[in-house]
């Protein structure tokens, strides 16, 4: 496992916890479809939240959150349609986690909700 990687599974174990207690129910982690993964599935209330997880060490390539570019963003979406006409789910959105730890820093955790509206 490379370096990207191991911030990649750090950053998607930070995030479960932290929406849990926010009090998010975690329905799926890894959700695969035919256009991308997403990293986590969760529930709030009657809503069903699709959400990217964006983890970063260092500013070198800008804030975790600037990593969702345009394409991305729509790879996103189809994804979160897909997954909410397999899972049978009315009311969803896609929600963006950034994470950040900068040296000498604590992590930073940032929740950028419906943020592909």
């Amino acid at each position: 496992m490379n370096h990207n990687q191991k911030i990649g599974r750090w950053g998607e174990q930070l995030a479960p916890d932290y929406l849990q207690q926010k009090g998010y129910l975690i329905l799926r982690h890894n959700a695969r479809t035919p256009y991308r993964e997403i990293d986590l599935v969760v529930q709030q209330g009657e809503k069903a939240v699709f959400v990217e997880v964006k983890a970063r060490t260092s500013r070198a390539y800008g804030t975790p959150e600037m990593s969702v570019t345009p394409r991305k963003q729509q790879h996103l979406l189809a994804a979160a349609e897909y997954l909410a006409a397999e899972m049978q789910i009315d009311s969803s959105q896609v929600d963006v986690i950034a994470i950040e730890k900068l040296p000498n820093q604590k992590t930073e955790i940032v929740h950028f909700e419906n943020s592909l509206a």
